[in-house]
């Protein structure tokens, strides 16, 4: 049997980021913990422990041959039970509605509905890609998309989104109708609207995104409707707060930083900040170039990945790459973006950065058959 060969520069930024993960969630955690009376290096060994598991599954799927995915049970089982577990996370976290709280941690099932809605799409659309656009495809695809997504948006709008835009981004390069992804727009956007309405504290949101000083909303919302409806939230009456933290914090650091360990805003001001915050303790303690370095870093992942969407042998492996290449990348761009004040607070966590066992053993699952697929592609453009 053929020796197959590493793609080292996506195996080591893949290692490497999970390492300076571990470091900055050491960093987010510690000092506050100590402040309550708590013990300092608890969060960490919890991400430690976390990413050791993810490391060996991460390790053992990279060695295995990605075709062995390219099956129904692999297709239709992980989706299944992920679609299963999302209502019973939705009955037993009483308040956020994404976790199942078990004795020795906590299962955010959303985040494994990433890796499993990728390699179903991906196994889907090899198997229709004849019959792309006719109707016994689209149906089936439109249907499971609307059940993952859906679950998913009753607690979790941020991972809704980012489950639905790799796929949609899927459905292009497979060849579907400007027409028929225009439909789907269309009624992704009703919907999104719907949900943002439905709960008052995303209609806040918006609002402090949109129109801060409340000067734009008053001239068309006649009757007051939308602020009586945020008024109706029970989360915080600053929605504004993380964000405006967020930015202090990077604009604390500067282009060198504050140095690691010393950054000020983590300091029980800036709201989680060792998850979905994480990336602004970065700015302030390492500065414009740490901050460069991490987007750096999941903009090669991305490029890999994208590398691998033009040598990969077969459609499945194609669609593999690019879908979870961009399901990371959108990830990661949502994320900053928010820290950054370019899009409403959103709660997603920075891949591989981010404290959550569930987030890093998700995404390291994904990369573990992006590197798979590299294993094998690479294999054939040396062989030829």
């Amino acid at each position: 049997m053929a020796r197959k060969i590493n793609d080292w520069t996506l195996y080591f930024t893949i290692l490497m980021m999970t390492c300076f993960g571990l470091i900055m969630v050491y960093s987010t955690t510690s000092i506050n913990a100590g402040f309550r009376g708590g013990y300092m290096e608890e969060s960490f060994l919890r991400q430690f422990a976390a990413a050791a598991v993810s490391c060996l599954i991460f390790m053992f799927i990279k060695r295995q041959n990605y075709l062995l995915l390219k099956d129904p049970l692999w297709a239709f089982i992980p989706l299944g039970i992920v679609i299963a577990l999302l209502p019973v996370a939705y009955l037993m976290d009483a308040r956020a509605h994404r976790w199942i709280r078990l004795p020795f941690f906590q299962l955010q099932p959303s985040e494994f509905a990433k890796p499993a809605l990728i390699v179903f799409v991906a196994y889907f659309l090899t198997r229709r890609l004849p019959a792309i656009n006719s109707r016994y495809t689209l149906l089936p695809a439109s249907f499971t998309l609307l059940v993952v997504a859906g679950v998913v948006l009753v607690s979790d709008l941020g991972t809704s989104i980012a489950l639905v835009l790799p796929v949609i981004a899927l459905l292009y390069v497979a060849g579907i109708r400007k027409r028929y992804l225009g439909m789907a727009a269309a009624l992704a956007g009703i919907i999104i609207v719907a949900s943002i309405i439905h709960k008052p504290y995303r209609l806040s949101r918006i609002v402090e995104f949109v129109d801060p000083d409340y000067q734009i909303i008053p001239t068309f919302d006649h009757y007051g409707w939308i602020k009586s409806r945020i008024s109706t939230s029970n989360s915080t009456r600053d929605p504004g707060y993380q964000i405006r933290q967020a930015k202090i914090a990077i604009g604390s650091g500067g282009a060198l930083g504050l140095g690691m360990m010393q950054g000020r805003q983590k300091l029980l001001y800036l709201p989680e900040a060792h998850t979905d915050c994480i990336y602004a303790v970065i700015g302030e303690e390492l500065g414009l170039w740490g901050a460069t370095a991490v987007l750096g870093g999941y903009f090669v992942i991305f490029w890999r990945g994208f590398r691998l969407f033009w040598l990969a042998r077969e459609d499945f492996g194609r669609f593999l790459a690019l879908g979870i290449s961009l399901s990371l990348l959108v990830q990661a761009l949502i994320n900053i973006s928010v820290v950054l004040g370019m899009a409403p607070a959103k709660g997603i966590p920075l891949p591989l950065i981010s404290y959550g066992g569930s987030s890093l053993m998700s995404t390291l699952i994904s990369l573990g058959i992006l590197l798979s697929v590299s294993e094998d592609a690479q294999w054939i453009e040396n062989a030829s």
